[in-house]
């Protein structure tokens, strides 16, 4: 056989394989096309980077910024739920506004104001100032997730190496949690809380360069939003937050009302969605089989992840003394299996399905939560409460990569993406919740003990309502051919 490998564009004549040469022209542009991809996903991809490490990075320098800013446990509960608060109200609809405005246009505006925001949250000098700007950062973060999945789309076109791409664009997510309390430590105990904010600026700034090509631009769309829908949802959610943190206060005056309130935006809510041509949650994916449990199963996972980061490092710091580095160093038995263990799942998802790695990873998880719960209440020293931060930083990392497969299997032909955003929606509606339900457990005087046991509760509800669900739509089929 002969061959004559000068560059690309083969042809086959008889058992003689012949390659051509492509035009010269061609030779020229095909690398540097493939770079500028690789650049510009590199860029997308430290963007989701930059926006959950804001989820976690926050957590160990709670007791330095309680210290700078004189502020409470309601305080810090609202400087970390005034972020996720407006993330995940805004999800469901981030997605629809970068369609209408062009999605590379609000992903760079996305990221340019999560750069300034955080450089005004690093000068903050008060904890209202910096509860507001973090509002603006969750503004930020929305504008930045549903439009980087459609500017990947865009960049890819082929699906193979789209499905590469996400893969990438994934892992971010697992590098942003185990890199978040270890990042926040060594900056705080740098420079202090503020660092924590200042570090993102630079990051922000190099997301713009490598983003800055025509490749991603998409053309705008016509999509509809209901606006009084979105805010009566944002305001529900923000109401019912600062409800559990009044009620961790022994505010019940105030808990009271803003319960009552909370009801009634939500209620608002519900009738807007009713009546709405272009309704913030597609009712359709809500009925889809298995869709409704794991949607729980998302929320009591970062439940657990967030009201846990941000009860630990006050035990740790306070109770045990640890200073900021060393309590970022102690995180790392939660956080080093969400770097590691997902190819591992994804390998037992394609072999068995995801519904063994959820269940497993949610097992994992409330005996984590458990653990936890007594090594706190018997003052057990760090050895015990390391294996309760190993078997739930297990069960996160089981259970989320498979729960992404299941739920865009459950969701309805042509809806992958808006099941997507609501489940994104749903998992940072959980950590708002699990922020303000745990952090009031420390401060109705229960110390961190119960928090624990409630996160154990969680899960476990969570989990029985999948594995009861995942049998009913198993069973189906099943019983159909019979």
């Amino acid at each position: 056989m002969l061959r004559w490998s000068l560059r690309r564009r083969g042809r086959t004549v008889g058992r003689m394989s012949i390659i051509e040469s492509s035009p010269p022209g061609e030779r020229t542009q095909v690398a540097p096309r493939a770079r500028r991809r690789t650049v510009t996903l590199f860029g997308i991809s430290l963007a989701y980077f930059m926006v959950l490490l804001d989820t976690t990075v926050l957590s160990v320098a709670e007791p330095d910024l309680a210290a700078s800013l004189h502020t409470s446990t309601a305080g810090l509960q609202w400087a970390t739920t005034g972020y996720t608060v407006v993330f995940a109200a805004l999800l469901p609809s981030s997605g629809a506004v970068a369609d209408r405005h062009g999605v590379h246009r609000v992903f760079r505006a996305g990221v340019a104001v999560f750069g300034v925001g955080s450089l005004m949250c690093a000068l903050a000098p008060a904890l209202g100032i910096l509860v507001g700007l973090r509002a603006v950062l969750g503004v930020a973060a929305a504008a930045c997730v549903p439009a980087s999945m459609a500017m990947i789309t865009r960049l890819y076109p082929d699906a193979a190496e789209r499905t590469r791409a996400v893969a990438t664009w994934a892992a971010t997510s697992g590098a942003a949690m185990a890199a978040g309390p270890i990042a926040g430590g060594a900056l705080v105990g740098l420079a202090g809380w503020r660092a924590v904010f200042l570090v993102n600026v630079p990051i922000a700034a190099l997301v713009l360069v490598l983003t800055a090509g025509r490749a991603v631009r998409c053309p705008r769309g016509h999509r509809r939003i209901d606006w009084a829908a979105q805010a009566a949802g944002c305001v529900a959610l923000a109401l019912g937050t600062d409800a559990l943190i009044a009620a961790g206060g022994r505010s019940w005056p105030h808990a009271a009302g803003s319960g009552a309130a909370a009801v009634l935006a939500g209620a608002v809510f519900v009738l807007a969605e009713r009546r709405s041509p272009a309704p913030v949650v597609n009712r359709v994916l809500l009925r889809a089989e298995g869709v409704g449990a794991g949607l729980a199963v998302g929320a009591a996972v970062n439940f657990t992840l967030s009201g846990g980061l941000f009860v630990l490092p006050l035990l740790l710091q306070q109770e045990y003394r640890l200073s900021p580095i060393a309590t970022g160093l102690a995180f790392l038995p939660l956080t080093l299996p969400f770097a590691l263990n997902p190819p591992i799942t994804g390998r037992i998802v394609l072999r068995f399905g995801p519904r063994p790695p959820i269940l497993a990873g949610m097992t994992l998880m409330t005996a984590g939560c458990l653990v936890l719960f007594c090594a706190v209440r018997w003052d057990a020293g760090y050895v015990l409460p390391a294996f309760g931060l190993l078997l739930t930083g297990l069960g996160v990392s089981s259970a989320l990569p498979a729960l992404v497969t299941a739920i865009m299997g459950a969701a309805p032909d042509g809806t992958a993406g808006a099941v997507g955003g609501l489940l994104n929606a749903t998992r940072q509606s959980g950590a708002t919740l699990g922020v303000a339900a745990m952090g009031a457990t420390i401060s109705l005087g229960t110390g961190s003990t119960y928090a624990f046991l409630l996160a154990a509760v969680v899960c476990a509800a969570s989990a029985a309502w999948f594995a009861r669900g995942s049998a009913t739509t198993q069973a189906r089929p099943d019983d159909g051919r019979q």
